[in-house]
């Protein structure tokens, strides 16, 4: 056993974004020597991650167990209200947005050792800070957080895969770019290695434990519409034009087991002009997440989903299904000048399509694609039904819905009618799949009959299980953190 342990164990890990930075780090924690494999070059480096705004849900009772994540200042403290988001919560949350679906087990781990996990990010130098931009309004003189979601990495995703990096280089972390892993080697049932090419030279990697952490399927125009169904190979890719589902092929291949929903995903209302993948200078600001606070139409003018439903934390990651079901695959976002103020930024950058008039018949007018009759006539129902006599309060479910109509709005209803008026061009971005690898408490891969295949781990967004057709916002970086850490530890030692 001595023997043993003197021999450094070494830990491949294939994918460089935030999952499986962690994986790295924690693996080189355990003394192993960590080689991290990253497709992309290194422009183009940190998978979904560096896309992101980097928000981290996590339980947390209150403001001294934030201290202990963020270094906030007094100010901070005190001009805010944190308010409290206990593990109790979480759990509904996970559950509720699933419908129940989720694997008990990994909604256990994900919730309890979501604060630990982002104070052991903290050391490792990542720097988090509140999420004032569109998650706090401003309510008697005091910011206000909204839907259990305050913080987010310093400088966003840029910012969360940066800080990352640094630890893992000072670590002695080596990182390949522009390498990509196409399969796993295994001997005798065991993952002993993976083929990789560089430079258009094939090779095999040697690795006493391998951690899977490269992204799920949502770049793969053929994956998609296979398993999200006809139309999906048409939606614009929000993050990595990388993200193909190579790493799921490779486990799968290697006799891995299947978990969560294959034809499900994470889509939002994106710019209707945004490119087809993700651009890293615009990152998620094509994104348009204030739609609770108008109304959405369609082709025919019509509105075709709650706004109000729930915080848009819980129900944007399932919006742009909706949208890509339209005709024309697009909808229009419509507010009036009474919240224009508390629209998140996004929609006052310069790459929106906008359009924007003083009267609501030329608004209507300038609504391409739009039936501009029906467009008025769906104005008009609106407006009269919304229950003026309930206050508007964007932070908390306000109550103030409307009644009578085929399809009611439940919070924030606000009549559009003062002007100018303002509508926002939105289609489907995907973001990442929930079908993907089925994975134990400590992150290790399951075969199809439910065994763990030996020194084989995974984390990330090709870990299937957690999100059903929905999932509460600043969750999937959590989770991606929470089990990679754990793959990682599990892949540096020798019981693993």
């Amino acid at each position: 056993m001595e023997e043993r342990a003197a021999v450094k164990r070494r830990v491949v890990v294939v994918g460089a974004g935030n999952a499986a930075l962690c994986a790295a780090l924690a693996a080189r924690e355990e003394g192993a020597s960590v080689t991290v494999l990253e497709r992309a070059p290194r422009a183009e480096r940190g998978g979904n991650s560096r896309f992101t705004m980097a928000a981290m849900r996590f339980a947390y009772q209150g403001i001294d167990d934030l201290l202990e994540v963020a270094a906030l200042t007094e100010e901070e403290v005190e001009a805010s209200d944190f308010g409290t988001y206990p593990a109790r919560r979480f759990v509904e949350d996970l559950e509720r947005t699933g419908g129940g679906r989720a694997n008990p087990d990994l909604v256990e781990i994900l919730v309890g050792e979501s604060r630990r996990t982002l104070r052991w990010m903290r050391r490792q130098g990542v720097e988090f800070v509140p999420l004032y931009a569109g998650q706090a309004f401003e309510v008697d003189g005091k910011r206000r957080f909204w839907g259990g979601l305050t913080l987010q990495a310093r400088g966003g995703g840029p910012g969360l895969v940066a800080a990352l990096e640094r630890a893992a280089e000072q670590a002695g972390i080596e990182t390949r770019y522009g390498c990509r892993a196409v399969g796993l080697c295994v001997e005798e049932g065991a993952v002993c290695g993976v083929e990789v090419e560089e430079a258009s030279v094939h090779s095999v990697l040697e690795a006493d434990s391998v951690v899977l952490a490269s992204g799920g399927f949502e770049a793969n125009r053929d994956w998609r519409r296979r398993y999200l169904g006809e139309g999906w190979e048409k939606a614009k890719v929000r993050g990595s034009r990388y993200n193909e589902g190579c790493g799921i092929r490779m486990a799968l291949e290697a006799g891995a087991g299947r978990a969560g929903q294959w034809s499900g995903c994470h889509a939002v209302a994106w710019d209707l002009n945004a490119p087809e993948v993700g651009n890293l200078e615009v990152r998620h600001h094509y994104q348009k997440h204030s739609y609770p606070l108008g109304i959405v139409v369609n082709a025919r003018g019509e509105r075709f989903l709650d706004e109000g439903a729930d915080f848009r934390n819980y129900t944007y990651a399932r919006y742009g299904r909706e949208v890509l079901e339209q005709p024309g695959r697009f909808a229009w976002q419509v507010f009036d000048a009474r919240v224009a103020h508390l629209l998140r930024d996004e929609y006052r950058k310069r790459h929106a399509t906008r359009v924007e008039a003083d009267s609501l018949p030329e608004l209507a007018e300038r609504l391409e694609g739009v039936d501009a009759e029906a467009f008025l006539r769906t104005v008009g129902e609106f407006n009269v039904a919304v229950r003026r006599e309930v206050r508007f309060d964007p932070s908390f479910r306000d109550g103030r819905s409307t009644r009578g109509l085929a399809l009611n709005k439940s919070n924030w209803a606000n009549p559009i009618e003062e002007p100018p008026f303002e509508a926002f061009a939105v289609t489907c971005g995907i973001t990442f799949t929930f079908g993907g690898l089925s994975i134990d408490r400590r992150a290790r891969v399951l075969d199809e009959d439910g065994r763990p295949i030996p020194r084989l781990f995974a984390a990330g967004e090709l870990v299937g299980g957690l999100f059903y057709d929905n999932y509460p916002g600043g969750s999937g970086l959590t989770a991606g953190a929470v089990f990679g850490r754990l793959a990682g530890r599990g892949a540096g030692r020798f019981d693993a």
